[in-house]
């Protein structure tokens, strides 16, 4: 920067003011900034840049769409889409006027208008763009010429967006084949053929060959490039994500933190790429479980990303959603719903109607939706992302699957369970087309079809579903990895609903053994373990145990999560279960009364878990023969359940059932129930 403009400072004095050289000293400061992630500096060098080229050359010169060109290039770098596009066309139109159709410059205007439909989501007009481009190319090019493995290399990145990876890998593998034939063993560009081939193995959950793609990358990377090139934190943040995959999270932090600190040498204090490294960790910490970690790096990335981009910015709307995520998971719905609409409100500016990050905000918000369970608004949320993906992607993208997914998951909490098995269905087929055999997502199908049948008391086929799943996750996953927890967890559930409680046990401690291998002291996932672990002694009247177990999981969520979170009022509950089982009515009750305390501040005023706490009070008032007070607590929870819940729905009969009880119980209390 500082030669650049010594450069343009002895231009000034010494040429006329619209010289080509001072063009050109301008262009380079333009390029410098570029570079450095300070768009609004390039954008002015490259205006003042094309402000001259108008003057010095007549209206259709190569220069000015060079100029056009540029802009396009800081725009697209900003998320100013239509602007970048609107650049790139009137590069691309000068282009066509003034050189012969073969041309190298219009290979790169169509190749420059691609990335700009790519980041827009609207993959076929890319590939389109991307195609003309390469068409171009392979009229001046020799065969082998490094500019064709860069044009595969764009055409495999729009097939990996559009989830197609067998023909994103074998564009990548083609891009690979020219550079090893055109290139010296060690180019840079052969280290990013197979960081790309790394990337589609990862998508297709392959991790070993991702694992071994990145490295061969990285290896390269080491010879070619000095150690603290801004490149070699990519490739570094790649071996995070894989790592991240793989649940081996002690890893993919030492490669994020790796990742960092080289570009925290290498680029100005507020580039974006470190807002990236600091967003990668904070998603570490997330799946770690420690969302105090997680909020923080979250909220440094966002920091850097407000003052590094234009308000609008597609990667501020990302931002948001992550720090939404942390608050979904902390149980502090109001606060995430507020991010996730941050989020959508900024995707809706920035973006195409049917992008597909459109379809991510709506899918965060239904998620919350769903955990509030308001399942109409998550219901109407999903049906908007999968709208959105429809008309986006191609018919068996994996996102589609995940969008059937989702809606399953509503319906299987609304209990409408032939439906969520259909959703659920849709699902695993479009994930059976899109994916390799052994893919992980394929495992989480299966997973949500067990729940659904043990849901159903079809515990047979639950747990055919759930065998499947546990045996695509050992063939695709580490040995220790949170997710063969989780499947070991759902065969616990199965047996635990069949009665055979001590299969449950095994697996139920089988899960909580990997989870502590797996997971830091205090995640969340452990204080479900020891939750489940609980309720199989109590089902097995070792009330000790089963109290032990309970208290455990209570000691983690109290750690873990704010005081108020629904999970904690979840264990208060089962603690006051035992202690009702016991006789131990007093602590019953006060266990209980806690619960509903956290409920209250928690959920909404006619939630049905509000109903199950008040129907627990009155089931210790019964046992206590403090019959009217039982009534009052009855009451209230029909009240609720009326209001919250289907007419036909069991827990009114439950309901009905305890006031009915009341009355072969006490008198008084029978004067009171007459006409309920």
């Amino acid at each position: 920067l500082s030669s650049y403009e010594r450069s343009l400072e002895i231009r000034k004095i010494a040429l006329p003011p619209n010289h080509p050289d001072i063009l050109e000293s301008y262009n380079n400061i333009g390029y410098v900034y570029y570079s450095m992630g300070e768009y609004s500096k390039a954008l002015s060098s490259y205006e003042r840049s094309l402000e001259i080229s108008k003057v010095a050359f007549p209206p259709n010169h190569p220069d000015l769409a060079r100029s056009y060109g540029s802009i396009g290039n800081v725009y697209s770098k900003m998320g100013e889409y239509s602007k970048a596009l609107s650049s790139y066309e009137r590069s691309l139109e000068i282009s066509r006027i003034a050189l012969p159709p073969s041309h190298p410059e219009l290979a790169s205007s169509y190749n420059n208008i691609g990335s700009v439909y790519s980041n827009m989501g609207d993959y076929s007009k890319a590939l389109s763009s991307y195609e003309r481009s390469l068409q171009i190319q392979k009229t001046f090019l020799y065969p082998h010429h490094p500019g064709l493995a860069s044009s595969y290399n764009n055409i495999g990145l729009v097939y990996d967006n559009m989830g197609e990876y067998s023909k994103a890998l074998s564009s990548y593998e083609r891009s690979l084949e020219i550079s090893r034939i055109a290139l010296p063993p060690s180019h840079p560009e052969l280290a990013s053929s197979y960081n790309n081939i790394g990337n589609v193995y990862s998508n297709m959950g392959d991790y070993s060959k991702a694992l071994s793609s990145y490295e061969r990358s990285l290896e390269i990377f080491k010879i070619a490039l000095p150690p603290n090139h801004p490149d070699m934190a990519a490739f570094h943040n790649n071996i995070g994500n894989v790592y991240c995959s793989m649940g081996e999270y002690s890893k993919a932090l030492s490669s994020y933190e790796r990742s960092l600190e080289i570009s925290e040498i290498a680029l100005p204090p507020n580039h974006r790429d470190l807002a990236s490294s600091y967003n990668n960790i904070g998603l570490v910490y997330y799946n770690m479980g420690d969302y105090s970690k997680a909020l923080s790096s979250y909220e440094r990335s966002l920091e850097i990303r407000k003052i590094a981009l234009p308000p609008d910015h597609p990667d501020l709307a990302s931002s948001y959603g992550n720090i939404g995520n942390v608050y979904s998971d902390m149980g502090e719905y109001s606060k995430a719903l507020s991010w996730y609409e941050r989020s959508l409100e900024i995707s809706k500016i920035a973006l195409p109607p049917n992008h597909p990050d459109l379809a991510s905000s709506y899918n965060n918000i239904g998620n919350v939706y769903c955990k509030i369970d308001k399942y109409l608004k998550a219901l109407t949320s999903y049906e908007r992302s999968l709208e959105i993906r429809e008309i986006a992607l191609p018919p068996n993208h994996p996102d589609l699957a995940s969008s059937h997914n989702n809606i399953g998951l509503v319906y299987d909490n609304m209990g409408e369970y032939s439906k969520a098995l259909l959703s659920y269905g849709r699902s695993l087929e479009i994930r059976e087309k899109a994916l390799p055999p052994n893919h992980p997502d394929l495992a989480s199908s299966y997973g949500n079809i067990g729940n659904v049948y043990c849901k159903m008391d079809e515990y047979l086929n639950a747990l055919a579903s759930y065998e499947r799943s546990l045996e695509i996750r050992e063939i695709a996953l580490p040995p220790n990895h949170p997710d063969l927890a989780s499947s070991y967890n759902n065969i616990g559930n199965v047996y635990s609903n069949m009665g055979e409680y001590s299969k449950a046990l095994a697996s139920y401690q089988r899960s909580l053994g990997i989870q502590e291998i797996a997971l830091s002291p205090n995640h969340i996932l452990l204080a479900t373990s020891y939750n489940n672990i609980g309720n199989v002694y109590s089902e097995m009247d070792e009330y000790s145990k089963a109290l032990s177990s309970y208290e455990r999981s209570l000691e983690i969520r109290e750690i873990a999560l704010p005081p108020n979170h629904p999970d904690l009022a979840s264990s208060y509950n089962n603690i006051g279960n035992v202690y009702s089982d016991m006789g131990e009515y007093s602590k019953a009750l006060s266990s209980y009364e806690r619960s509903l305390e956290i409920r209250k501040i928690a959920l909404p005023s006619n939630h049905p878990d509000l109903a199950s706490s008040y129907g627990n009070i009155g089931n210790v008032y019964c046992k206590m023969d403090e019959y009217l007070k039982a009534l009052a607590s009855y009451e209230r929870s029909l009240e609720i359940r009326e209001i919250a819940l289907p007419p036909n729905h069991p827990d009114l009969a439950s309901s009905y059932n305890n006031i009915g009880q009341l009355a072969s119980s006490d008198e008084a209390a029978v004067l009171k129930i007459q006409g309920t």
